[in-house]
C-alpha cells in the first residue's frame, strides 16, 4: 500500500540538532558511500547529502543529472520511495528539472531527515527507489536507518 504523505503544513518540523559540523556531514556522506558500495552493483544507486533546502524550506530535491539522463523517465512521473520498513511514499518527479517535488516534503518530514544527513537512493524498479538514511550526529558519529 502506498502511503500518501501528509502535507508539510500538517507536520511540524523540529530541528533536534543545531548547526551540524562539516566533519559530521562528511562522516555521514562517507558512511552513505560505504553503504552504497555494499549494495548490488547491478542496481543503479547514488548518494545524496541533505542540505537545508532539501529538508526544511523549499523541499526541492535535485537528483544527479547523469543518473537522471541514464535511468529516469524522460517525462514527469510518479516516483515511489520505499523506506527501511518497506513503507511506500509517492513523489512527483519533474523530468525537465531532474528532481523530486510534491511528496518529497512528506517523506523527509515523516522520516525526520535533517540537514547534514545523507541518503542512498537505490533504483529497485524503473520508478521506485529504496531509500537508506544515514544520520549525521552532533558528536560526529552517524547512524544508518535500514
Amino acid at each position: 500500500m502506498t502511503r500518501s504523505p501528509r502535507r508539510p503544513a500538517d507536520l511540524i518540523y523540529l530541528a533536534r540538532r543545531g548547526s551540524i559540523s562539516m566533519k559530521a556531514r562528511l562522516e555521514a556522506t562517507r558512511k552513505a558511500e560505504e553503504l552504497e558500495s555494499q549494495l548490488d552493483p547491478e542496481i543503479p544507486s547514488f548518494v545524496k547529502a541533505m542540505l537545508h533546502s532539501h529538508v526544511v524550506r523549499g523541499f526541492w530535491l535535485g537528483l544527479p543529472s547523469h543518473f537522471c539522463d541514464t535511468y529516469m523517465p524522460k517525462q514527469d512521473a510518479t516516483i515511489t520511495l520505499v523506506d527501511e520498513k518497506d513503507e511506500e511514499f509517492d513523489t512527483n518527479y519533474l523530468a525537465y528539472k531532474k528532481g523530486l517535488s510534491g511528496g518529497w516534503a512528506g517523506f523527509a518530514l515523516y522520516h525526520a531527515i535533517q540537514d547534514g544527513d545523507s541518503t542512498v537512493f537505490q533504483l529497485i524498479k524503473p520508478t521506485t527507489f529504496k531509500v537508506h538514511i544515514v544520520r549525521a550526529a552532533t558528536d560526529d558519529s552517524s547512524e544508518v536507518d535500514e
